[in-house]
């Protein structure tokens, strides 16, 4: 299996993951949303079913997050050639190695180190578009193109 394809493989693994964690804590926030009961603590009850509201508002928010996630994954194909980096691009750099893909921080394939970032990310905006032995900068430090798959 090619490195793109890991690296693919491991995003949706890491989205799922996430989709899990979030589905799991909106069915407990809800349990505990029925099972609170009116006490003679009223006020402290009030509280209470607020902060769970606040958490499902949360929950759904990065729910909404997931599925944008999933969508741009769904986007990419990861055979697609091109000189200049794009959605799916592998890019390496003097500096690290970058999956332009979704933000799912470092993954390691056959020993090696690489970022997933969103094309929408302070470096995935910089990275986007730029061919092989172009420079970029990002926190002060100058980041040439080396290759790009």
């Amino acid at each position: 299996m090619n490195i793109k394809e890991e690296l693919l493989k491991k995003c949706h693994k890491f989205v799922n993951n996430r989709l899990q964690n979030i589905e799991e804590t909106i069915s407990s926030n809800q349990a505990a949303l029925q099972s609170e009961t009116k006490s003679s603590a009223g006020d402290k009850h009030e509280t209470g079913r607020a902060m769970l509201q606040l958490e499902m508002e949360k929950a759904g928010q990065q729910l909404a997050n997931i599925q944008q996630m999933k969508e741009t994954l769904a986007k990419i194909d990861v055979t697609n050639k091109s000189t200049n980096a794009h959605l799916g691009s592998l890019v390496k750099t003097n500096t690290g190695n970058y999956f332009l893909s979704v933000s799912a921080g470092q993954l390691k394939v056959d020993n090696e180190l690489y970022f997933a970032v969103s094309v929408s990310s302070p470096i995935g905006k910089l990275l986007l578009g730029k061919s092989v032995n172009e420079q970029v900068m990002f926190n002060s430090k100058n980041i040439k193109l080396l290759s790009i798959k």
